[in-house]
């Protein structure tokens, strides 16, 4: 059980403090959109599809306004729930997940006659009238 809380709180706060990191390793920066970066492909991708124009509210929007400026506390209070979570659950210990059912019975021998078909006779019998 402390495994599972242990790996709970790590999980909110790695997914909470990762948002930044991993928004700012692609080119979402707090001056803005960085050159030559998977955040730039995005812009210019969204512009040509929209005429021009990144239109407000589409994904880059949001990435470039949550890179500039960071989450709110609602935001962050989700994603450290999520988080959190994620990490109980992967935390479990294998005796706490379900076992697999097991078969009754012998499952290999199951199939396997029990006794010898007859042997086919090795020359053919010539049958005289």
């Amino acid at each position: 059980m402390m495994k599972q809380a242990a790996a709970a709180a790590v999980g909110g706060a790695l997914a909470v403090g990762a948002v930044p990191v991993v928004l700012s390793a692609m080119g979402f920066t707090g001056a803005g959109i960085a050159a030559s970066s998977i955040a730039a492909k995005m812009m210019s991708a969204a512009a040509i599809a929209n005429g021009g124009g990144v239109s407000a509210g589409s994904l880059v929007a949001i990435l470039q306004s949550v890179g500039a400026a960071g989450l709110s506390t609602s935001s962050n209070i989700l994603l450290a729930s999520v988080g959190s979570v994620l990490g109980a659950y992967l935390g479990k210990s294998p005796s706490s997940l379900p076992a697999e059912p097991e078969a009754e019975g012998n499952e290999a021998t199951e199939n396997v006659p029990q006794d010898e078909p007859p042997k086919p006779p090795l020359k053919s019998e010539k049958h005289e009238e």
